[in-house]
């Protein structure tokens, strides 16, 4: 059976078609119908396509707007009654003649063609193709409304067949009027949701199937879409061995599209894939998800789909360098300055263009096209999909001297037009398809340029060989350190908060304001002529995709490695208990380990120092008649411990006295850290003050080597600090869920977060500009300083009462049930959970030298685990 040649793609965008019928046809009345050419002849919205059985005909596409005259022509020959319906044309087009790809022929004169139908009569089909006739002698808007009315005039009587179901006694739970969407193609039908399938049935016979089945126990991902800014599209994504791997729907509104969303995400049979954007936008900014794959999942969460030609995804032009014979990666001038839009980058045109904007009335737009519409998106891909050109430009391909010849000349013209200021598209860096779209692989006519060369493959800059090495070295640009830092600006200018608003003004980045998501709501406009306008504008000028980010965007770290190392995103530990000590008559609040001594102090005010080696008690001293909070090492014997009786007390391990005890805060001194480099301990009380001492170890000396003191307005409950070059900063968080950065060289106060309404219980860097802190309240949240921001957050079932790091990619926390939750923080996820005491775990401390965990907690037992690196 030979293959159809008609598609959707040979009608107009958004036409509709509605059924066909086998026929032949001829073109001129006195032939036999023995003579006539045989095929089907296919009744659509704006047209009749006659698609011939043999392929050396071309198609033959009549529009109704060119039909002068449609009627019946009814014959007696031999007592037989022949249905024939008569065409009368000013013009008509041929496609598709030999089954080749090319423009279509224009026929430019009257012609009469006439059809003989062979299963149905000619009164059948003739009424619907008449009103069809008569719909497009109106305007554009009445036409349309006009063919939306004979469509629902069609829905109401399609019933969906249960006969196509893979059970016929599955329960529908909802059948609902949909379209199936693919670029610049609609496809009506009946959706029906069962318990188990999710089937979409199409009016028409074009699909290759009558009917398409997708099974919900294989959905991996599902996003709700905007479609012609309007919020009614559902995409759908399978598992890779589905037979139906992706399909993309729309609604009539926007609350049944939401019903639907919500019926499949509570089915039971739907499994979901769940990525966070801020676990997602972590694992980038750790190097774990590469730029080009986050590029594309930004677009994905704004409504960018490479099935829908008018919110197609949008890369950067990264490169600037087109004429030199290498690509230098490490050299700036190679890179186009991502923290402006396409349209700001040459000065001169952005002043004629600030002109213009200053002198017009509100509301403003500084450039009068876009950086991605279906035009833009298919003058790049017209060789690889010129089916889609032909469809979108009535037939025709662009000027050849218009079309994307040069790679060069398109940047050059980017930079340089008045109206010209688009980006790329993502082909442009995906290595797997080995840049096809540069290549005239249909070896189709797209005619000669002004200088006599035919229009063939794009011409490429000189470091690139071939169009599969064009695309590896662009795509090696983008993944190159320079536009990993540089990354995050064009975002925000994109899909952040650059994008709208004031910011957008100050960015120069203002487009016309019907490109922006909410700027029209097309259900609120009744005067058809202005809704069609605006469906027409929004359809062919391009859409800004939804905003995602409000905030700056956070940079990507860039590592620089010296030597080969572990792929730190493999690491994880398992851990085994080689020890339980039990020596404290009350909670355990801190515990550190020095070597083969292992020190904790307890609520009881005793400070124990255990052998492991011996696996004894070896001090104990009752340092405090009130509890002891926090303890650190000053030196490989002394510890320094605080108390609630407002102290500091310094022990010597070794000999077993206090060398000095001095009053450091007005409240319990409540944390400690010890700055080995500046001999410094830094200590933080609940009178909300921290204080950095100098004199430490020299007896007597303590409360005058007070070197700083920063004041809060709540309880110090947790610190660390961090060097940058010569100077440090300290990071503290108190009980009312702040977090303050402070510069110990100016002594200022560089700035606050609030984070949590409960008390900030534990703060650890992860790298120099990103802190994880959890809280009393079961949060997590990973904050990047460089923009004052969370990244990611995480809410656990229990309180969070402490935390520990292993400087390289593994964070312990401790919960408030007696858990420990292993996370990996480069990939962003939870590694193990593992109940390791019967109340809080109130203090954990990793030690890298002997690779073992110490936890402590208020079951008054503290832990000795061994820490075993999985492979």
């Amino acid at each position: 059976m030979n293959k159809s040649r008609f598609s959707m793609l040979l009608l107009e965008p958004g036409e509709i078609y509605f059924e066909d019928y086998s026929c032949k046809m001829n073109d001129q009345e006195s032939l036999t119908i023995d003579s006539a050419n045989q095929g089907r002849l296919k009744l659509c919205s704006k047209s009749l396509v006659f698609e011939p059985r043999e392929w050396r005909f071309p198609l033959i596409k009549l529009h109704f707007k060119d039909c002068y005259d449609i009627c019946s022509v009814i014959k007696e020959s031999s007592g037989d009654r022949k249905n024939v319906i008569k065409i009368q044309t000013k013009q008509y087009a041929e496609m598709l003649e030999d089954n080749i790809l090319a423009p279509y022929k224009f026929k430019y004169e009257k012609k009469v063609f006439f059809f003989h139908l062979d299963f149905v009569s000619a009164e059948e089909c003739l009424s619907q193709m008449q009103q069809l006739h008569r719909a497009s002698t109106l305007h554009a808007p009445e036409h349309n409304s006009m063919v939306a009315t004979i469509l629902h005039s069609r829905y109401m009587r399609m019933v969906f067949d249960p006969v196509m179901m893979d059970d016929f006694t599955e329960q529908i739970i909802c059948e609902l009027q949909a379209e199936k969407i693919s670029p610049l193609v609609r496809h009506q039908g009946k959706l029906a949701l069962t318990p188990t399938t999710l089937y979409f049935q199409p009016f028409s016979n074009i699909e290759n199937s009558p009917i398409i089945k997708v099974k919900l126990g294989e959905m991996k991902r599902i996003y709700k879409r905007r479609f012609l800014l309007r919020q009614v599209g559902l995409e759908i994504y399978s598992s890779e061995e589905s037979l139906i791997s992706h399909i993309y729907l729309t609604f009539p509104c926007e609350e049944i599209r939401d019903q639907v969303f919500s019926t499949l995400e509570d089915s039971p049979k739907v499994n979901l894939e769940k990525v966070h954007t801020d676990e997602m936008t972590l694992q980038w900014q750790n190097g774990i998800v590469s730029n080009y794959d986050y590029l594309m999942y930004l677009n994905c969460l704004a409504d960018r789909s490479q099935n829908d030609l008018t919110q197609y995804p949008v890369f950067p032009w990264i490169v600037a360098d087109y004429t030199s014979k290498s690509l230098d990666l490490d050299n700036v001038d190679t890179f186009r300055d991502l923290s402006k839009p396409m349209g700001a980058l040459n000065p001169d045109r952005l002043e004629k263009l600030l002109d213009r904007y200053n002198e017009m009335n509100d509301p403003k737009f500084l450039f009068g096209s876009h950086y991605s519409a279906p035009g833009l998106v298919l003058f790049y891909l017209v060789r690889k999909y010129p089916q889609y050109m032909l469809c979108l430009q009535n037939g025709r391909f662009d000027h050849p001297d218009r079309m994307f010849n040069s790679v060069r000349d398109v940047y050059n013209n980017c930079l340089n037009n008045m109206s010209d200021f688009k980006e790329l598209v993502p082909e442009f860096y995906d290595t797997g398809a080995k840049g096809d779209f540069l290549v005239n692989k249909y070896e189709i006519d797209f005619g000669e340029r002004h200088d006599g060369s035919k229009v063939c493959d794009v011409k490429l800059p000189p470091w690139a060989t071939s169009p599969e090495d064009f695309v590896i070295k662009l795509r090696e640009a983008l993944e190159c350190d320079y536009v990993s830092r540089h990354l995050h600006l064009w975002i925000d200018l994109i899909f952040g908060y650059k994008q709208r608003g004031e910011e957008a003004v100050k960015a120069n980045n203002v487009f016309h304001h019907v490109c922006y998501e909410g700027s029209v709501d097309l259900d609120c406009i009744y005067d058809m002529n202005d809704r069609h306008a605006l469906e027409v504008q929004i359809m062919e000028f391009g859409q800004v995709p939804k905003q995602i980010f409000t905030k700056p965007h956070v940079r990507k770290i860039v590592h620089r490695v010296c030597k080969p190392v572990r792929n730190p995103e493999s690491i994880s530990y398992s851990i085994d208990c080689i020890d339980t000590i039990k020596l404290h008559k009350d909670s355990v609040k801190c515990v550190l380990r020095q070597g083969s001594r292992l020190i904790s102090g307890g609520r009881d005010g005793t400070l124990k120092v255990y052998d492991i080696e011996q696996r004894k008690q070896i001090r104990s001293v009752a340092l405090s008649p009130t509890p002891l909070s926090t303890c650190v090492m000053v030196d490989e014997h002394i510890v320094a411990v605080g108390s609630w009786d407002n102290e500091i007390y310094l022990y010597d391990v070794e000999y077993g006295r206090v060398i000095e005890s001095f009053r450091a805060h007005d409240d319990s001194v409540s944390c400690l850290l010890w700055l080995q480099k500046h001999h410094y301990l830094i200590s933080g009380g609940c009178d909300g003050v921290v204080r950095v001492w100098g004199n430490i170890g020299k007896a007597g000396q303590a409360l005058r080597g007070l070197k700083a003191e920063f004041d809060h307005d709540g309880k110090i409950t947790s610190m660390t600090y961090r060097y940058r070059r010569h100077e440090f900063d300290i990071i503290t968080g108190t009980n009312d869920g702040e977090v303050f950065i402070w510069d110990f060289t100016s002594r200022a106060l560089v700035n606050k977060i609030r984070l949590y309404s409960t008390a900030v219980s534990g703060v650890c860097f992860l790298s120099t500009d990103r802190i994880v802190t959890v809280s009393e309240g079961g949060e997590m949240t990973v904050t990047d300083l460089s923009v004052l921001h969370s990244v990611y957050q995480k809410n656990f079932s229990e309180a969070i009462s402490s935390l520990c790091w292993d400087g390289t990619s593994v964070l312990w926390l401790g919960g408030g049930s007696g858990t420990l939750l292993q996370w990996n923080m480069i990939t962003v996820t939870q590694l193990h959970e593992l109940l390791v005491h019967n109340d809080t775990v109130k203090a954990i401390h990793y030690d890298e030298n002997s690779k073992t965990l110490i936890t402590a907690s208020k079951d008054r037992t503290v832990k000795l685990w061994q820490l075993n690196q999985d492979s």
